[in-house]
């Protein structure tokens, strides 16, 4: 446990729930469609506005796009931001070019997947889109090579899980035990290799790593085949967090800017994708959301396969879900929050298992993640067993330990 001393007490949970909602959705609105007129928030709201932004991701871009100015604790807030972005997007240009030198000395490809790829499109500008890691995609023979070149940038294994394998610097910056709230540029900034993209939806796995891994794949950092397969790697990962109620604005923005720049045939690949049986049944919720939050354009008929392709349940539910139910922003535990992408009741009975009795590589993930952010272990929730925590689920509404370590950040951290 840390040391730090002992936070804020917190107001009532529902109180937060409240603020949270009501600033996360005037935020992502604003940030879509910029009005005159600044929101009557308390003073309460105004911190807790600043957790709903840095949850979403879009504290740069509120800074860069807002037309009306809050109290100085949150205009000081979103400039401190952008300034924290810009000299980490600094250190990550520097490292990308470092892991390109690097990789074609010996040899190895790599895919720049996601944010990195997003970089060298210039849909940014400086410092606006944030970025926790770098996201790497190898073949699985070339994982002992990369792990040599991880070597060279002075990169050592921190975790193994079975999505990707994390490198963290060997030289690690001390960072507020407390976790100060938004970006900083003395996050350590880690290197995860994955050998395949996909995700678990429910249970079972969506494998697109054929559309987005280049023939040939050349020594160094590569670019994905094309925007296409950018566009729906962007799509997938958003859909996995979606499913968890993890996901953060910037990715469903991601898709809105992308989608400006896809061409006649990149909408047509996509098309062609859609109308493959059900290739895309996963697809409709971010897209969808993307949609309604940034009237991005998207070609009807491509818009039409989506949804008549993705279940039922999952279509009616994404229909009235807003940004918050499926975010960070949502405060509370869901049991079974990804119930509704299951297609058969054998995947629904899968997935109540797996909720039940979580795999040794989910429990391998979350002590990753303690280790990695000690500050999560203040709120005492994954520190008490799984068949405790099953019984909270059932019988109250916990809060989430991510959510609410962000909003005691803000809390307990009034000046940027």
């Amino acid at each position: 446990m840390s040391n730090a001393p002992p936070l804020s007490p917190l107001p009532p949970l529902k109180t937060i729930a409240a603020a949270l909602r009501e600033t996360t959705e005037r935020l992502a609105h604003e940030l879509a469609a910029p009005t005159e007129t600044p929101p009557d928030w308390s003073d309460f709201e105004w911190v807790i506005a600043r957790s709903a932004a840095a949850m979403q991701g879009i504290t740069a871009l509120l800074e860069r796009r807002l037309r009306w100015r809050g109290p100085p604790m949150w205009t000081a807030f979103l400039a401190a931001q952008l300034e924290q972005m810009r000299l980490r997007e600094a250190l990550i240009d520097g490292l990308l070019a470092r892991i390109d030198a690097t990789a074609r000395e010996s040899g190895v490809g790599c895919v720049a997947l996601k944010g990195s790829a997003l970089r060298t499109l210039a849909l940014y500008g400086a410092g606006e889109r944030p970025m926790g890691d770098i996201d790497l995609l190898v073949r699985p023979a070339d994982v002992p090579a990369i792990d040599a070149v991880m070597g060279k940038l002075d990169y050592v294994q921190s975790s193994v899980v079975e999505r990707h394998t994390t490198y963290a610097p060997r030289v690690k910056t001390p960072i507020d035990t407390v976790g100060a709230i938004g970006e900083h540029v003395d996050n350590p900034v880690t290197i995860e290799i994955h050998t395949l993209v996909a995700e678990t939806l429910p249970v079972r796995k969506v494998d697109i790593t054929a559309q987005v891994i280049p023939a040939p794949l050349a020594p160094g950092v590569n670019a994905y085949p094309s925007l296409a397969a950018l566009w729906l790697h962007l799509v997938l990962h958003a859909a996995g967090n979606v499913k968890a109620h993890a996901l953060r604005q910037i990715q469903i923005h991601d898709i809105a800017v992308l989608s400006a720049r896809l061409t006649a045939a990149d909408w047509e690949a996509l098309l062609t994708l859609a109308r493959r049986g059900d290739a895309l049944w996963w697809a409709y919720p971010p897209v969808a959301l993307a949609v309604r939050y940034h009237a991005c354009a998207m070609p009807p008929e491509l818009m039409r396969a989506l949804r008549r392709t993705c279940p039922a349940l999952l279509r009616r539910l994404t229909d009235r879900q807003d940004l918050t139910e499926v975010s960070w922003s949502n405060l509370a535990i869901n049991a079974l929050p990804g119930i509704a992408w299951a297609r058969t009741p054998a995947e629904a009975f899968r997935y109540l298992r797996s909720r039940a009795l979580p795999s040794d590589d989910t429990r391998k993930a979350i002590r990753a993640a303690l280790d990695r952010l000690p500050h999560m272990q203040r709120i005492p929730w994954y520190q008490q067993s799984h068949a405790k925590r099953i019984v909270r689920w059932l019988t109250s509404r916990p809060p989430r330990v991510q959510t609410l370590m962000s909003v005691t950040a803000a809390l307990n951290h009034p000046e940027p």
